[in-house]
């Protein structure tokens, strides 16, 4: 073909992604070819008889070998929609899932309680990654104090970065190993994460873009996946408010270990499981004795 329109070069390439089995290839092929000449998926279709230059073909051409290489369209795109925001992602840096906008969803739940007893509540994430989740709380609930760590000083700069885009409360983001770096201290209303829970055994099982491309600190939760939950829940109690709560994602099966788990931490007054769109028990949200 002499001349490629958009249109012409979208049907390519939602072929070529469709051969190699590539999750929504023309989604992709969408994304990835607004992204290589700086317009919106909107704007292919207004400019669909459009033809391509070199240099764009060129573009859209690295773009379709990454892609095809399994690294995923969020680190390709370097964004990720989640929320309400289109938050920065970058290669070491977990990227957002829709199922932990649930997490999200249970915070503002929490959150709007507190407020309405008139207090100011003080909030922390632990592995705050890209920033997305309590970037996403404190929007939604601003009358609050939030706080964010993170082990990895990657996700610390891509964090900041999202913090300094699109937080419209102060976050202050510090590195921790979990709580580690806080003083043993009740000092929190409401402790947050989205540990690392895959058992180590399924990280192999998982689909090349996770597991080639993803931080593996932030995918391997140990033998049994519940590794990072065990120090969380050893270390949450000392620095709980009275009555305040803990919320863990966790893995789909992993109801009944948690429950069991929780029974050995005598600060824990209350367990339960919330599902998450697909039905799945997606967090485990612990309340602390009065």
């Amino acid at each position: 073909m002499d001349v490629w329109t958009i249109k012409s070069i979208l049907s390519w390439t939602d072929t070529y992604f469709s051969q190699r089995d590539i999750d929504s290839p023309r989604l992709t092929a969408e994304i990835l070819l607004a992204q290589a000449l700086g317009l919106r998926r909107l704007d292919l279709y207004l400019q669909h008889d459009r033809p391509l230059e070199q240099q764009e073909l060129a573009a859209f051409k690295t773009l379709i070998r990454r892609r095809a290489a399994r690294e995923p369209v969020a680190y390709i795109t370097g964004r990720k929609g989640f929320f309400k925001e289109q938050f920065k992602v970058a290669p070491g840096v977990l990227i957002p899932r829709p199922d932990t906008e649930t997490l999200v969803e249970t915070a503002v739940e929490i959150l709007s309680e507190i407020k309405q007893d008139g207090r100011q509540a003080r909030v922390m994430e632990l592995g705050v990654g890209s920033g997305a989740v309590i970037i996403s709380i404190a929007n939604a609930c601003k009358d609050h104090l939030y706080f964010g760590c993170d082990l990895s000083l990657v996700a610390l700069s891509v964090a900041c970065a999202n913090v300094k885009a699109f937080a419209r409360v102060s976050v202050p983001l510090f590195r921790g190993d979990w709580l580690a770096a806080v003083a043993p201290q009740p000092l929190f209303d409401l402790i947050l994460s989205n540990p690392p829970y895959i058992p180590s055994s399924d990280i192999e099982t998982l689909a090349p873009e996770v597991k080639d491309h993803e931080p593996r600190q932030a995918l391997d939760g140990g033998v049994d996946g519940l590794d990072a939950v065990r120090v969380i829940l050893a270390q949450a109690g000392e620095r709980l408010l009275p009555s305040g709560y803990l919320i863990l994602e966790i893995g789909y099966d992993h109801k009944p270990l948690v429950k069991s788990l929780a029974k050995g931490f005598s600060w824990v007054a209350e367990l339960d499981f919330i599902k998450d769109l697909a039905g799945h028990y997606r967090l485990a949200v612990f309340k602390k004795i009065n």
